[in-house]
C-alpha cells in the first residue's frame, strides 16, 4: 500500500508456483498485482483451471491484495481487418473474462491493437465490435469483469496512442452495445511518453490527465502502469526501465502515484528483471516517490537487466531501505 492508501504492486509471474507468488507478493508489501492466467505469447489455452487457485487466492486475500488484474495474452488484435485474427482474438478475450472471474479479478487489461494499415476508423470500429462481441460471449460467467484497454506507445498502425483515439474507442463501444461498466482504461507512463506526451513533468503529467478527462473521463481510468523508459519521448518505443532509471525521471512518475484525481487507482510495475528481485526495489521506489523522497542511485547491475528475462541480481533489500 502507498502511503496515501492507494494500491500498488507488480506484475507478478506465477512460473514458480502460484502460491510461491503470492508469498512473494505479500513479502515484498505488494497491495495489488498483476497476471497472466496462461502463456501470453499462445492462442491455446490450458482446458481447466489451476489446482493450486484456490490456495493462490486464500493467500492474497490474507495479505490485503484485493486488486487483482489480468493482462490478456499478446496476441489480441481486436483492431485487425484479417477476420481469422479478428475472431481468435475474440475468443481469447472472452475466455481470459471468465478465467479473470475465476482468479477474482476484477479487470482484463489488453493492448488496443494494430489496424495493420486499414486506417483508424476502420480499427476502431473492429475493437468496438470486437468488445461487444467477447463481452457477449464471456457470459454470466465473466460478468463481473471489466476489459480494461491499454494506450499505445505509437508505433506503426497501432492504436490508442492519444486519449483522443481512447475517446474515439470509448463512444464506438458505447454504440455497440459494450456496457459502460465493462469498459475501463488503463494508461502506461512508459507508452505516453513512447507516443510524445511529455510526462516527465508535473506540468505535463496534468496536462495529459485533463485532456484524458475531456475525451474520456478520468473516473474510467482503473489502472496506470508505472515505468519509466530508456527510450526517447517520441520514439514510438516501448522499452521499460526501472523507476526514476530512465528518461522519464521522477517529477512525473511522483505525480502520477499522488494526483488528486487518481485516488481510485491501482498501478503497477512492469519493470525490468521484477521476477529476480527487482520487485521489491522498484515497489520501494515507487513509495519513496509518493512520499517525495529523493532516490538512492540504482546500481550498475540494475542496467544490465534488459528484459523481463534479466539475469543481473539486485541489491539486498535492507541496502534498498538503508539508501546504500
Amino acid at each position: 500500500m502507498l502511503p496515501n492508501g492507494r494500491r500498488l504492486g507488480p506484475h507478478l509471474p506465477l512460473a514458480a508456483g502460484m502460491v510461491r507468488a503470492a508469498d512473494r507478493a505479500g513479502a515484498i508489501g505488494a497491495s495489488a498485482v498483476q497476471i497472466f492466467v496462461d502463456n501470453p505469447t499462445s492462442w491455446r489455452r490450458r482446458p481447466a483451471l489451476p489446482d493450486e487457485l484456490p490456495a493462490f487466492r486464500n493467500r492474497l486475500a490474507a495479505r490485503d491484495i484485493t486488486s487483482i488484474s489480468v493482462h490478456a495474452p499478446y496476441l489480441v488484435n481486436l483492431a485487425t481487418p484479417d477476420d481469422d485474427v479478428w475472431e481468435r482474438s475474440v475468443e481469447l478475450l472472452a475466455s481470459e473474462l471468465r478465467v479473470a472471474a475465476a482468479y477474482g479479478a476484477a479487470f482484463v487489461n489488453v493492448h488496443t491493437g494494430s489496424h495493420r494499415g486499414a486506417g483508424a476508423e476502420a480499427g476502431i470500429s473492429r475493437i468496438a465490435e470486437g468488445l461487444g462481441r467477447a463481452v457477449e460471449r464471456a457470459g454470466e460467467t465473466g460478468d463481473g469483469v471489466a476489459v480494461v484497454l491499454e494506450n499505445g506507445p505509437g508505433a506503426g498502425f497501432g492504436l490508442g496512442r492519444s486519449p483522443g483515439e481512447l475517446g474515439a474507442i470509448d463512444r464506438a463501444a458505447a454504440v455497440a452495445g459494450v456496457p459502460r461498466h465493462r469498459l475501463g482504461f488503463c494508461l502506461d507512463t512508459a507508452h505516453l511518453w513512447g507516443a510524445g506526451y511529455d510526462v516527465g513533468t508535473v506540468e505535463g503529467v496534468d496536462e495529459l490527465l485533463e485532456l484524458f478527462d475531456a475525451q474520456v473521463g478520468l473516473d474510467r481510468l482503473r489502472l496506470v502502469h508505472l515505468n519509466d523508459s530508456r527510450s526517447a519521448m517520441g520514439a514510438g518505443a516501448d522499452r521499460h526501465e526501472h523507476l526514476g532509471g530512465g528518461r522519464i525521471g521522477t517529477d512525473g512518475l511522483a505525480r502520477f502515484l499522488v494526483h488528486p484525481a487518481l485516488h481510485g487507482v491501482a498501478y503497477i510495475i512492469e519493470a525490468p528483471g521484477m521476477e529476480e528481485g527487482w520487485d521489491v526495489v522498484n515497489l520501494a521506489r515507487a513509495r519513496d516517490l509518493a512520499e517525495g523522497r529523493p532516490l538512492a542511485p540504482l546500481p550498475p547491475s540494475a542496467f544490465q537487466t534488459r528484459s523481463a528475462r534479466g539475469r543481473s541480481a539486485p541489491p539486498e533489500p535492507d541496502a534498498v531501505a538503508s539508501g546504500s
